[in-house]
């Protein structure tokens, strides 16, 4: 077996002088930088709705279980802001601009905003957990697309869509699922 890996570091460094305003994007980038960009938008606008609809959730709940299905809700929306936050840096790493214009929010969302009635937290439960469903199983997608073309922003869904999991199990506990 023979190791034919070999760094033309001459090269690189050239590049990299070369091209300074490229920042962390090199020429060795892989992956079609638009597109990547386009559907991390589309993740950014999944996590703002996503934290819509906990907060309110959050907020409005009412009933016998409702401090620990609040405080689960809040929790939630927290790490999806944060989510939404982390695709926005990375889009501005790439060299593009993240969209929150409120405007288009839903039409790029991968979820729904659902207003559950106060009293109906078991109904709460179920519509957040469709969607982290749904958001599970389109970031599965956006992780095999990417693939290694850009591993950045896939460790980044990773480590998104490990959470997003994390969120429908609590839920599933909560619904004694």
């Amino acid at each position: 077996m023979t190791d034919d890996f070999i760094v033309d570091v001459s090269r690189i460094r050239a590049d990299a002088r070369a091209k300074m305003e490229g920042g962390p994007v090199t020429e060795t980038y892989g992956a079609d930088r638009d597109r990547v960009v386009a559907v991390l938008n589309d993740v950014v606008a999944t996590e703002v709705v996503c934290w819509m609809r906990y907060t309110r959730h959050a907020i409005s709940a009412t009933g016998i279980d409702r401090a620990q299905v609040s405080a689960e809700f809040s929790e939630h929306a927290k790490e999806e802001w944060d989510h939404a936050l982390r695709a926005a840096e990375r889009i501005s790493q790439l060299g593009g601009d993240p969209d929150f214009d409120p405007a288009t929010l839903v039409e790029r969302s991968h979820t729904e905003y659902t207003a559950i009635p106060d009293n109906e937290l078991k109904q709460m439960l179920r519509s957040n957990l469709e969607a982290e469903r749904i958001v599970i199983g389109v970031y599965q997608e956006i992780i095999r697309w990417l693939g290694d073309k850009d591993p950045t922003t896939r460790r980044l869904m990773e480590s998104i869509l490990e959470e997003e999991e994390e969120h429908a199990d609590d839920l599933l506990d909560l619904l004694g699922g």
